[in-house]
């Protein structure tokens, strides 16, 4: 049996921080990022993707936003929506072309997914994510007023509209996931997932959050049984220490030291953190299975073992 793999893509995976934040230049760097994915499914091994959406789903806000005058404003789980599919749609094309290049004549496909989040999640009461344009403090305080939504001073850079970013729980598409898992390449949890709440009469409702993409592509891997969760992003291995004289990479790391390693704060929130508690929580509910968190140029000599960190139950 071919190894199942989830693949959590970082944003570095989609967009370049040397090139103009233009769709155009956006399918450039994912051209290059579906040749790698291309060659992890040469390899025979059985793939989905999970791909991050902050700075796509920013603008789409910025710029529903800029156009208020003109058109409604679009409620930020359908912004999120839109990114989902604009980014699929992207990886769709390019890693169609990568796999063709291959002779893996095999389909692409993008399902816009949601992911169920609990209307008492702590979150809610402590929005941490920013979304969207800068604003004067007189202008923040006049879109709380209006809107009720939560503004916060952003590293003096002005204020922002912040929002919850909740646990997932249930992916609601998970089913078409599994039904097409065999005969297909899905592209599925973009962004996290547009993350909605369930209703007494069993509707769905969106809400406005933002759902971790790296724990989504964790509940991901538990649900459709995969052998590993490959965790792509900047940095080859992760490090403790990170940027000291002293700084130590890790090529392997049990749960108990992984939890260690947080409890003594070297993983930054936001950035390196959510990316092990993920790792973490796949091996706790797979004790036989792995975890690996490197970057995108060093996937395949991770999947060998020659590099990156691997996570493990022990």
């Amino acid at each position: 049996m071919p190894e199942k793999i989830v693949i959590a893509l970082g944003g570095n995976a989609l967009q370049s921080k040397d090139s103009a934040p233009t769709a155009e230049a956006q399918l450039e760097v994912v051209k290059k990022t579906c040749e790698y994915v291309a060659e992890i499914s040469g390899r025979g091994y059985e793939i989905a993707v999970v791909h991050g959406n902050g700075p796509q789903v920013g603008r789409i806000v910025q710029a529903s936003e800029a156009a208020k005058d003109v058109v409604p404003p679009m409620p930020f789980d359908v912004c999120g929506a839109m990114s989902q599919g604009y980014i699929g749609y992207h990886i769709q094309q390019a890693l169609k072309y990568a796999l063709n290049k291959r002779d893996r004549n095999y389909p692409v496909v993008t399902i816009a997914t949601q992911v169920v989040v609990d209307r008492s999640d702590p979150a809610f009461q402590n929005p941490t994510k920013p979304i969207g344009s800068f604003y004067t403090q007189e202008e923040a305080q006049a879109l709380s007023a209006e809107k009720g939504y939560t503004m916060r001073e952003d590293s003096g850079r002005g204020w922002r509209r912040v929002v919850a970013s909740p646990i997932p729980r249930r992916i609601v598409e998970i089913h078409a996931v599994k039904l097409l898992w065999d005969d297909a390449i899905v592209i599925t949890c973009g962004g996290g997932g547009v993350p909605v709440v369930e209703n007494a009469d069993g509707t769905l409702e969106g809400v406005a959050a933002v759902i971790d993409k790296d724990l989504a592509a964790e509940l991901l891997a538990e649900q459709v049984g995969a052998d590993v969760l490959l965790i792509l992003t900047e940095v080859e291995k992760v490090a403790i220490r990170y940027g000291k004289p002293d700084q130590q990479d890790l090529g392997h790391m049990s749960l108990a030291e992984a939890a260690r390693y947080v409890e003594e704060g070297h993983f930054a929130p936001g950035s390196m953190l959510p990316k092990v508690e993920a790792a973490m929580k796949f091996v706790r509910a797979n004790p036989g299975k792995k975890a690996i968190i490197t970057s995108l140029d060093k996937a395949l000599e991770a999947l060998d073992g020659k590099t990156g960190t691997v996570v493990t139950f022990a």
